[in-house]
């Protein structure tokens, strides 16, 4: 069974991306938000180039899907913005983008949006599910006690779906948290990262 390293958050810090994608996996997920405003995917790129092939990418809020599908294509990565993958058995979809930002950053949806853009992934079982965005209210999402930025419409998703697992990123505070969301387990990756192996699952296939 496969190991799939989850990571969000680097805004152009190469020290970190270096150290994520020299960890050993079989598959690794950029889940959005590698820079700041879509300036210096060259310089991610070039780190990251050595696990093309093997590495999915989905535009966080500092990115476009233009920007991300580009930058896949010049470096042998597959942008899986709105898609889902199946690996040893699980499928495993992601979303890009935020809910809106007081910041009008490139990749932001309404959650409208967000809702139709997940509702193909409901009928995927069992289903791992990388968002760049955090469920409303939850452990994921809270930037200081009280204030919560995340998506209403990824914590209807989880709620009515119940992923298997549940990674995200967004929202810098909460960076390594873990949280029980009804059956799913949900983490928020960051910078630090989640390697996920598909073994300790347990689900029989």
């Amino acid at each position: 069974m496969s190991k799939i390293l989850i990571f969000s958050d680097i805004h152009s810090d190469l020290k970190s991306l270096a150290r994520l994608i020299d960890t050993e996996a079989d598959y690794y997920i950029a889940a959005g938000d590698l820079v700041n405003w879509s300036k210096g995917l060259d310089a991610a790129g070039e780190v990251m180039r050595k696990r093309a092939g093997n590495l999915y990418v989905i535009p966080g809020n500092h990115e476009s899907e233009e920007n991300i599908a580009q930058f896949c294509d010049q470096f042998g990565f597959e942008a899986i913005h709105g898609r889902s993958v199946e690996i040893d058995g699980y499928h495993v979809a992601a979303l890009g983008y935020s809910n809106p930002t007081p910041f009008n950053t490139p990749g932001e949806y309404s959650e409208t949006q967000i809702v139709e853009r997940l509702a193909p992934f409901a009928t995927l079982k069992p289903l791992i599910l990388i968002c760049h965005c955090p469920p409303k209210d939850t452990p994921l999402d809270g930037a200081k006690p009280g204030a919560h930025f995340g998506s209403t419409a990824v914590a209807e998703f989880i709620a009515a779906s119940q992923p298997v697992r549940f990674y995200c990123g967004h929202i810098h505070e909460c960076e390594g948290v873990v949280a029980q969301l009804g059956k799913t387990v949900g983490q928020n990756v960051g910078r630090r990262g989640a390697l996920l192996d598909l073994q300790q699952l347990g689900l029989s296939l």
